[in-house]
């Protein structure tokens, strides 16, 4: 049976760093000031720095305004068909930008399928169709959209793409998580749901799935679903955008779900065997309870807590910005094991392996 790899991955994130923008915009939302107090310790214990939208914030604008275009203003948020409105504007750029930073020159013409995948917007024609156009793929590619799964859709992608390769090996698959979560932004005083918004940020990633035996092997993918836990981590479409409902008692059950099937998830392996662990950082509480759950060294993390730190929680794109970075550096030889989490409450994992080249 043909080998599907990861061949490469190139990563693009809007230009502008909202978290400290947000951050003063959800104290003016509490006026408790004990919940006030609470919400500036829990960002200040978040590990994020930065994140990015493709909304600049309004640091002298006009009174009420969010951001420096006006389409966030106090007490006149936008619509859902406003919001989408949006995304039709923004997403090309960020997606043509993740792509171009493939340096694919004469290779993409030879793109068999193209994958896209975004759980923060959709239209259509859509992302796929433009990525073609500008970049001249062959107007017959056979495309195909992954949508609003959450921030386990990357790993849905990359199962599809290995499909696609081992029954066509001589496939080139192209997938792209585009995901602009700041446009779900909504006024709220719940400390619960201003704590939500404060992980999330813009991003996206774009790779390619061949047999050409470069990057990483994927070697097979597992589906681990905590029972009993379809109400605590949500995703509904709202007539003011997406909404958006985690529960704090998410890092738990994904915790005690890891640690009760890792020998399923990594096909055997010992978790000491697995030099790398490509692990969604839904948020600090999450990692920590990776780390936790599956006895993991603090170093074993370092590459996820350094994209939460400088990126935040850019849902389906994230896992493969951490997957970039492992790639990056790691020898040839090496097993790992990928993981993201998403509304169920599933973990949706990848086992892979570098190539020995």
């Amino acid at each position: 049976m043909t080998t599907a790899y990861l061949n490469r991955i190139a990563t693009a994130t809007p230009p502008n760093d909202v978290h400290e923008a947000f951050v003063a915009f959800a104290e003016r939302q509490l006026t408790d000031p004990r919940v006030n107090r609470m919400f500036r310790r829990m960002a200040e214990r978040s590990q994020i720095e930065h994140r990015w939208s493709s909304l600049a914030p309004s640091h002298n604008g006009a009174p009420g305004m969010i951001d420096r275009d006006g389409f966030y203003r106090s007490g006149r948020f936008p619509s859902t068909g406003e919001r989408m409105r949006r995304y039709e504007t923004v997403a090309p750029d960020l997606a043509a930008q993740a792509f171009e930073r493939l340096d694919l020159g004469d290779e993409a013409g030879r793109l068999t399928h193209l994958i896209t995948v975004s759980c923060t917007g959709l239209s259509a024609p859509g992302v796929d169709f433009d990525l073609i156009a500008r970049f001249g793929l062959d107007p017959s590619i056979e495309r195909t959209t992954v949508g609003f799964m959450g921030c386990y859709a990357a790993i849905n992608g990359l199962k599809l793409a290995r499909h696609i390769v081992r029954s066509e090996p001589q496939s080139r698959v192209a997938v792209v998580c585009l995901e602009l979560c700041t446009l779900h932004l909504n006024e709220s005083s719940s400390l619960e749901q201003l704590l939500c918004f404060l992980v999330f940020g813009d991003g996206c990633a774009a790779a390619i799935v061949s047999a050409d035996p470069v990057g990483v092997s994927i070697d097979g993918f597992h589906a681990a679903m905590a029972p009993g836990t379809a109400d605590e981590m949500r995703w509904n479409i709202g007539d003011l955008g997406f909404d958006m409902f985690l529960s704090g008692q998410v890092p738990i059950e994904l915790g005690r779900t890891l640690r009760l099937g890792a020998e399923t998830i990594l096909a055997g392996r010992a978790i000491e065997d697995v030099g790398l662990w490509a692990v969604h950082p839904g948020g600090r509480s999450v990692l920590d309870a990776v780390q936790a759950g599956l006895q993991l060294r603090p170093e074993a993390l370092a590459a996820s807590r350094e994209v939460l730190r400088a990126h935040g929680n850019m849902s389906s794109a994230t896992i493969l910005f951490v997957l970039a970075d492992l790639m990056r550096d790691a020898a040839p030889g090496q097993s790992g094991c990928a993981m993201a989490f998403g509304p169920g409450l599933v973990a949706e994992t990848m086992t892979f392996r570098t190539a020995a080249q």
